[in-house]
């Protein structure tokens, strides 16, 4: 302040007025204050704001899912871990909880804005009928929603961070079908949540344009116990799938040790796509092809869309990369009756 006060020409109080967005000094000198203070590379201090009795240096993330399927969910792990990176930059604490609903989460909201505990919010699991962005308008509440909301119309207060769903979906489905697989099931995640609803209505598509009739999404709770047994209930039907997508590494992993317990083949009989990679993908026989993503650079990114907003910038969406297909020993070419195999793909070893 001190340096800004006498750069400007002024005194520490009208330092303090200005940046503050307080009345007391003019317009001019307000935004003479403002210029000087970003060409010395100022920017608002959350932490001190909380010490002044301004802010809580403090922000929280709730996450609305069962705690045994959350526990070992390698993505969020990845992503608190990128998240806190940037939070600890700027000495900012991480208030954490998870709760049964969004009901439940909303009303951790209320509480912790009545008791001026979070400055702003991290929001995970858009819903297709979500009441949270209200909510957080309503409570002038901050926040950043990791993975897109519904639709593609801004909300005040909050920014987004978007992942691709179509197009990564597109992606799979697209080498499946040049791999010559014609049934592919999804297995997908809770059937309320915005990306899942993105990943079944493309693959919906996909097949609707490419003629593929045995091609559907059945939803579960992401865990592995449930990633099982919709696994194995696919694979005895009378026509069972040839390739078998599944919307985490947890449930990837559980279907390719039920398939192996069928006595299928992978990926001879059933090919196996995670949507997620980590090093579970890397611990099962035969490695399993996956999605990569950068989820560390992604919790980083959402922390630092929401210290922007934090220290006053505007509210703004954040498309991520499209993940990577790294492709291994899970997915091949179809054989048998499982379709009609296309001539060998660029890159692959002939299936003979």
């Amino acid at each position: 302040m001190k340096d800004i006060a006498q750069r400007a020409g002024v005194s520490e109080s009208a330092v303090s007025f200005a940046l503050n967005d307080r009345p007391g000094v003019s317009e001019v000198t307000r935004d003479r204050i403002r210029r000087v203070a970003a060409q010395l590379g100022w920017h608002p201090s959350t932490a001190a704001r909380a010490l002044s009795g301004e802010g809580s240096a403090t922000v929280g993330l709730v996450v609305a899912r069962p705690a045994q399927t959350l526990g070992v969910d390698s993505f969020f792990l990845q992503l608190i871990s990128g998240i806190q990176e940037v939070l600890a930059e700027r000495r900012l604490g991480l208030l954490f909880q998870v709760v049964d609903d969004v009901e439940a989460e909303c009303a951790v909201y209320r509480r912790w804005w009545a008791e001026h505990r979070v400055d702003g919010v991290l929001v995970v699991d858009p819903r297709v009928d979500d009441p949270r962005p209200a909510l957080l308008a309503e409570l002038a509440l901050p926040g950043v929603v990791i993975g897109g909301l519904p639709g593609d119309d801004p909300h005040a207060g909050l920014s987004q961070i978007r992942a691709d769903d179509v197009g990564a979906m597109a992606a799979v489905v697209g080498r499946l079908y040049d791999l010559g697989h014609r049934r592919i099931v999804h297995i997908a995640g809770l059937d309320s949540l915005a990306h899942t609803e993105r990943r079944i209505r493309t693959l919906r598509e996909e097949a609707g344009r490419r003629g593929l009739t045995g091609a559907r999404s059945v939803t579960t709770d992401y865990s592995d116990t449930e990633g099982a047994t919709v696994t194995r209930r696919v694979l005895e039907e009378t026509d069972p799938p040839t390739a078998l997508i599944y919307d985490n590494d947890v449930m990837a992993a559980a279907g390719a040790a039920v398939t192996a317990g069928l006595a299928r083949g992978i990926p001879t009989d059933v090919s196996i796509v995670s949507w997620e990679d980590s090093v579970l993908c890397r611990m099962v026989h035969p490695w399993l092809t996956a999605l990569s993503r950068d989820t560390l650079a992604f919790g980083r990114l959402a922390a630092q869309e929401l210290t922007a907003l934090l220290d006053g910038g505007p509210e703004r969406t954040v498309q991520v990369p499209l993940p990577a297909l790294i492709e291994r020993e899970s997915t091949g070419l179809v054989s048998g009756g499982g379709g009609q195999a296309p001539a060998t793909p660029p890159g692959q070893p002939d299936a003979s």
